[in-house]
């Protein structure tokens, strides 16, 4: 059986990255006692894949992983015997039964869902709804996307689903392309808005997490964009 698990990630957990967070439910889903299948050959291991990886210093309420399972007495006493595992930091939230045709967690991610905080001293005054309308209404946002080998610069307007502004917190709602053919970092999106504003960017004053990881279930012209944990059925 294929599963879909969901779990959040908070607090100092947060400096983990995806390689120890992979081997750290490897060692719990062993203690709990999960029935879980094996690859075949010299070196088996659990099978298991995660979502689009999350980058370290990023919270979350929306990780993703699927494994698969020889039995399973309910997704609930699978949830119930990880959280037994779980530090403080991290919690599983609920299973999910995937269908046999169903994708794997990293290859269905195609968007995902942040919320943007910022720490006290980094409070961006300027900011307002208005001036987010004014950013997103441009007809291209050309970005430079640099990597340890080359340098980009190309229009992420496209990949951009939705930007908005509550202004009581104050919190920037970003969802963007999160597949593996684009990825766009939140980060990002926020230093082209503070250039169009002639402002001063720093990541560190940013407070990112990640609210939801979605799958594409429409075209890539027509995007129609659901949760991954909306995949599946209860168990």
């Amino acid at each position: 059986m294929k599963l879909r698990v969901k779990f959040s990630k908070h607090g100092v957990l947060r400096f983990i990255g995806h390689l120890d967070v992979m081997r750290y439910f490897q060692k719990a889903i062993r203690r709990a006692g999960i029935d879980i299948a094996y690859s075949t050959g010299f070196s088996p291991h659990q099978i298991m894949s995660f979502a689009a990886p999350l980058g370290v210093g990023l919270e979350s309420n929306g990780e993703y992983m699927d494994i698969e399972v020889h039995s399973l007495t309910s997704a609930k006493e699978l949830v119930d015997a990880l959280n037994a595992q779980m530090v403080d930091g991290i919690q599983v939230l609920e299973a999910r039964l995937l269908p046999d045709n169903a994708g794997n967690a990293m290859a269905s991610v195609a968007a995902a869902r942040y919320t943007i905080a910022f720490r006290e001293a980094y409070r961006p005054v300027f900011l307002t709804q208005s001036v987010i309308n004014d950013f997103i209404s441009q007809n291209k946002i050309i970005v430079t996307k640099k990597t340890k080998k080359s340098e980009t610069t190309f229009d992420i307007k496209p990949f951009i689903y939705e930007c908005s502004f509550l202004e009581e917190n104050p919190v920037i709602i970003l969802t963007v392309d999160a597949s593996s053919a684009n990825n766009i970092k939140p980060s990002l999106v926020v230093r082209a808005l503070y250039e169009r504003n002639q402002q001063i960017f720093d990541e560190f004053g940013l407070l990112i997490t990640r609210e939801e990881t979605y799958t594409n279930c429409g075209t890539p012209d027509a995007v129609s964009l659901i949760p991954l944990g909306a995949v599946g059925s209860e168990y």
